[in-house]
């Protein structure tokens, strides 16, 4: 019994496709070799059943012996059953490579996606991504469920040649030559298959991604009018996909036509040679009844190694987006020699900005640019594209720290945070899920009545990315989930730019009192949360040049009043 997911799916050898594949099978090797096993004796029982009846017709029936027929009708049983125990032994080991191959594939970008972070979505779409779950692990695991088979084709196929090369050396040369011949005929239309089918992946993951940023802003799109824009974009796309699809169905047609043609009037001719041995007096009645069943059986080594290359071909295709996953390296993932972390609770400060939150302190963030602030709440996290050693925690710069200290220390949550399908407590606070703090966390993001409304509560199943939630039950359950981890830093940006004021002013309030002892790191411009903590920092061109409390910096600071009684107006005017 082979258990499924792997405790570790090993480390990959992505430098190419065809060495990702190699490696698959390398790490699967045992019920790799077992497949191909039972598929060569499969397809070998199949291969001498044909001699089996040709003797059975020379030596039983042609010379009326009883017992030499009923010697070859137990063989013949025997032949069939040792084919269907192993035809059944060779399909649960294919169903075996097939989910072996596919778990595999899922655990190592699994664990590079989670080790990229924020990287991530900088250098890759979401829908290649997606198109790799979706479709791509069925493709590769589909190489090795066709191993097996191609195998039994290739043992097979040299079985019968030389049955054939012993009765009849004409015949035996027509199958060792013709066959590889055919192999040949067929091998022009692979490449531009792969071609057309790597170009067609492309697209697919490019209409994905589409599909998956124009569901993700519906609202704001239907808000601005945007609806008829995304869908012409959609369509073009949906249309350049489609027509890339049809020039793969046209190889493939092409292919699969060749694969019933060539094997067919290779099946004629073998036929038509026994027949004329026949007539000769060269052979016997039972050895072209076998021959005709040996013409038969060759098609389908021959649709099968056909088979094994279409799927290769495939495979390759869907190796390289998984390579091209593997390959790419975080912009920070931790030092090789990292120092001791500092004692906390430890002040968290920037060179940079010239930001400083001291340990405990609930620190908001403004910017006239809500973007700037938003870089900055990623570069304290070292969550940024560029890494330095401006950052520091205790006064040591965080790149200096291992990366799991820094990833438990100092934690990021932005507008872009979605949540994951499951069991909505896995999804807040993951397989160790404490109640209690999940819990506590729903409240100080006032959160409660979403949790009312689901009929099982936290049990409740969270559909992909939260979509049977709205934009503000989306947003206060991502708060809710950062709140669960308790990190020694927490950063959020705009933790509440899509609810109502009054659930505003309660997690403002509510915030507070959660992370008292602990840093908070609040990016906004929302007067309810900017009076709700201990300290501002306003920034201009990525520069802090004020600190205060908000009504202080609304006395004093009129560039600081203009950004936030922006806000204030956009509000009213919204209402």
């Amino acid at each position: 019994m082979h258990v499924l997911p792997h405790d570790h799916p090993g480390v990959a050898d992505h430098r190419s496709a065809n060495a990702y594949l190699w490696w698959l099978a390398r790490q699967q090797w045992v019920t790799l070799a077992g497949g191909m096993a039972f598929g060569i004796v499969w397809m070998s029982s199949q291969a001498v059943m044909p001699a089996v009846i040709g003797r059975a017709i020379d030596r039983g029936v042609a010379d009326q012996d009883l017992s030499a027929l009923a010697g070859y009708a137990a063989l013949m049983l025997g032949v069939g059953l040792v084919q269907a125990a192993s035809g059944i032994m060779r399909h649960r080991f294919a169903v075996t490579n097939w989910l072996i191959t596919a778990y595999r594939t899922v655990q190592l970008v699994t664990r590079q996606t989670v080790r990229l972070g924020a990287t991530l979505p900088r250098r890759v779409s979401t829908g290649e991504v997606v198109t790799i779950g979706s479709s791509d692990i069925s493709h590769l695991g589909q190489v090795m469920d066709v191993s097996a088979r191609f195998a039994g084709a290739v043992v097979s196929f040299v079985l019968v040649a030389v049955i054939l090369l012993q009765t009849s050396v004409t015949l035996g040369l027509v199958v060792l030559l013709g066959v590889p011949a055919l192999m040949l005929l067929i091998g022009p239309i692979l490449a531009p298959l792969q071609r057309r089918s790597d170009r067609q992946r492309a697209l697919t993951g490019e209409l994905s991604a589409t599909a998956s940023d124009i569901v993700a802003g519906l609202r704001v799109l239907r808000g601005v009018g945007g609806e008829q824009v995304f869908h012409e974009r959609y369509r073009r796309e949906s249309q350049a996909a489609r027509r890339a699809g049809v020039e793969v169905a046209k190889v493939q047609s092409v292919l699969d036509a060749l694969q019933v043609l060539l094997p067919g009037v290779f099946v004629v001719v073998v036929v038509w040679l026994g027949a004329r041995s026949a007539v000769a007096g060269e052979i016997t009645s039972g050895e072209l009844v076998a021959f005709y069943g040996y013409s038969a059986f060759l098609m389908i080594p021959l649709r099968t190694a056909t088979e094994y290359a279409n799927k290769l071909i495939r495979g390759r295709a869907s190796a390289k987006r998984v390579c091209r996953v593997l390959a790419i390296q975080p912009d920070w993932e931790g030092p090789a020699d990292p120092v001791p972390g500092p004692p906390a609770p430890a002040d968290l400060d920037d060179a940079r900005s010239g930001l400083r939150v001291p340990a405990g302190r609930h620190v908001a963030l403004v910017c006239e640019q809500p973007e700037e602030a938003a870089v900055l709440a990623d570069r304290l996290g070292l969550c940024a594209p560029e890494v330095d050693d401006d950052v520091r925690l205790g006064g040591v710069p965080l790149t200096r720290l291992a990366g799991e200290e820094v990833r438990r220390r100092v934690v990021v949550s932005d507008t872009g945070a979605a949540l994951f399908s499951g069991r909505l407590a896995d999804a807040l606070a993951g397989d160790d899920a404490d109640r209690d703090r999940v819990v506590r966390a729903l409240d100080a993001a006032s959160a409660h009545d979403v949790l009312e409304a689901l009929p099982a509560g936290l049990d409740s199943h969270v559909a992909e990315r939260g979509r049977s939630f709205s934009g503000g039950q989306r947003q206060r359950l991502v708060l809710a989930r950062a709140l669960a981890r308790e990190p020694e830093v927490l950063v959020l940006v705009e933790p509440t730019s899509a609810v109502d004021a009054h659930t505003e002013a309660r997690i403002a309030e509510r915030l507070r009192e959660h992370r008292r002892g602990l840093t908070t790191v609040v990016t906004t411009s929302s007067p309810l949360v900017l009076d709700a903590v201990d300290e501002v920092a306003f920034l201009v061109e990525g520069r802090v040049v004020a600190t205060g409390r908000h009504r202080d910096l609304l006395r004093t600071r009129p560039d600081y009043r203009a950004v936030v009684t922006r806000e204030e107006a956009e509000a009213v005017g919204g209402r």
